[in-house]
């Protein structure tokens, strides 16, 4: 099977008037048709960045895509002219961002922003546009959807804004759907539902999930494969089960330790010292080097490869997967 979006060796910076900030170098992953694929990673490790790439909507400039490919159904995106990268947004890639009332237009009634989708890409007039608007609402679990499509943003709590949003993203039933911590701004509960909803629509639409999050209890939910970001790169990938329980980098086992879960109780939570580097001034050799405790000295002047652990999951540890064939043969 072919991906349906596959990201191949992208590079992307922002140039400054002092400094060039790399924000991705050599970032790589697909997503296959109907699976979820979660990007993982620190604040600033160019998850949202990779996402706006996909779209074509970085700020230029400053960013500058420098090296590397996105297809989509076969189309690199990148080589696209607005025209048509305009008719692949919000009809076959959609995106629901993090925070709704910031993406919601204050001034426009729920109804005209689902609808807008509708009239830039389908012949339909506007009785048929309500009809499914408000057809979009109840698939997402809006309760009252007729009253909804006529409130202004400001009327609706911060779940039913997050609904809403996931409505214009499904307006033209796209193939992909690029999530970008939609939840975070809301409280656990509601949390919950907006998951069971991805999942829902998933499996009655069939369509992919890129799912971008720092929260590794999410991912725990509703991943089929994840990707570690760190630093602009991928630290390591695989099928979520690979991931959760066999752990092949560092960083990874950093963060999946640092769950309040697996830490026993009375003792302090684990954290990973030190902080992202800024991407303006990365570290030589491995960029998780200043922060790793098994660090060699190669680490900090080489950059490292993906090392291939079999079954599709790789890791940029060369020390771990060194020791890990040490023992193996010993």
């Amino acid at each position: 099977m072919n991906p349906l979006l596959s990201i191949q060796n992208l590079h992307v910076s922002f140039r400054g008037r002092r400094t060039t900030a790399r924000a991705l170098e050599g970032v790589s992953y697909d997503v296959f048709p109907g699976e979820t694929v979660c990007l993982v990673g620190e604040s600033g490790c160019g998850k949202t960045v990779s996402a706006l790439s996909i779209l074509g909507i970085l700020p230029v400039p400053p960013a500058e895509v420098t090296q590397g490919a996105i297809l989509f159904e076969g189309r690199d995106l990148l080589s696209m002219d607005e025209d048509g990268l305009r008719d692949v947004r919000g009809n076959r890639i959609a995106m629901v961002f993090q925070e709704p009332m910031t993406s919601l237009n204050p001034v426009f009634t729920i109804g005209d922003q689902i609808g807008e989708a509708l009239r830039a890409h389908r012949s339909m007039d506007e009785a048929a546009i309500h009809d499914r608007c408000a057809s979009l609402l109840r698939d997402v679990g809006m309760p009252s959807p007729e009253q909804r499509l006529r409130d202004y943003p400001h009327q609706l709590s911060g779940g039913q804004r997050q609904r809403a949003m996931i409505a214009m993203a499904l307006a033209c039933d796209p193939a992909l759907v690029i999530a970008d911590e939609p939840t975070t701004a809301l409280d656990v509960t509601i949390q919950v539902q907006i998951l069971n909803l991805f999942r829902d629509l998933q499996n009655r639409k069939g369509l992919s999930l890129l799912y971008i999050t720092h929260d590794l209890g999410v991912v725990a939910q509703i991943a089929d494969r994840i990707y570690v970001m760190y630093a602009g790169v991928i630290a390591e990938h695989g099928r979520a089960h690979q991931i959760f329980h066999q752990p092949r980098h560092p960083y990874t086992q950093g963060l999946l330790a640092s769950l309040p879960g697996r830490t026993r109780r009375g003792r302090p939570l684990h954290s990973i010292e030190g902080v992202v580097p800024d991407p303006a001034y990365k570290p030589q050799g491995c960029p998780f080097h200043p922060r790793c405790t098994l660090a060699e000295p190669a680490c900090r002047s080489e950059f490292p490869d993906l090392c291939d652990w079999g079954d599709d999951h790789k890791a940029r540890c060369p020390v771990l997967f060194q020791n890990s064939q040490a023992e193996a043969s010993a």
